[in-house]
């Protein structure tokens, strides 16, 4: 080629059609409902499965019989005078019917749940006289179905779940004080009881 001759630029890019662009989207949105939607679970559950089968099957808890008792991450509506009592719930422990906001010091509504549970335990025991009653036994949690139960709430229970079984103050104290489990870092948090693994323990202990 010689020097007085034009160079060549060489052609632009084809340019990409319309059904190009839909037809990369449509690929790229197959992947990612594919990778997000399938594998990624998939993958996880697996993984849980190795790790914790029974918090990825949901922390379920049986009865001495073997049938379900339900998960201890879900609060019961216990009522049986004999066994330990959950925190009350705005929505009967629904988890279908959503959640309220919990009352403050100042709301009439604490004074109603505050009287009421006063009420029912004194149905069942008139020790309540002179006994001060925890603020995490007489009001509802955010989530209406909180599970766990400070040691103070529990122990107040004690003379009356005492009263309608067999068992001594002592015996009940004890077997609440080997369900308290503390924070997982001191400082942080305050130690609970799960109120339905501390039922399941106490049946076969009462015969039921």
């Amino acid at each position: 080629m010689s020097p007085s001759s034009p160079s060549r630029v060489p052609p632009p890019p084809p340019v990409h059609s319309p059904l190009g662009h839909l037809r990369a989207a449509g690929v790229f949105l197959v992947l990612a409902l594919l990778l997000a939607g399938v594998i990624y679970p998939l993958v996880v559950t697996g993984i849980a499965q190795v790790i914790n089968p029974s918090g990825a099957n949901g922390s379920l808890l049986y009865y001495p019989n073997g049938t379900l008792a339900g998960s201890k991450l879900v609060a019961q509506n216990t009522d049986e005078p004999y066994l330990f009592w959950e925190r009350p719930s705005a929505t009967d422990y629904n988890t279908t019917n959503g959640t309220v906001t919990p009352p403050g010091p100042s709301d009439p509504m604490l004074a109603a749940w505050l009287n009421e549970t006063l009420s029912y335990m004194r149905l069942y025991g008139n020790y309540t006289v002179n006994a001060s009653l925890p603020f995490w036994f007489a009001a509802p949690s955010a989530s209406d179905i909180d599970p766990d139960l400070t040691p103070e709430a529990v122990l107040v229970q004690v003379p009356r779940v005492s009263e309608h079984t067999n068992l001594s103050l002592g015996e009940l104290t004890g077997l609440v004080n080997a369900h308290i489990t503390e924070p997982v870092f001191p400082m942080i948090g305050v130690p609970y009881v799960n109120v339905l693994e501390l039922d399941l323990a106490l049946l076969p202990m009462i015969g039921r």
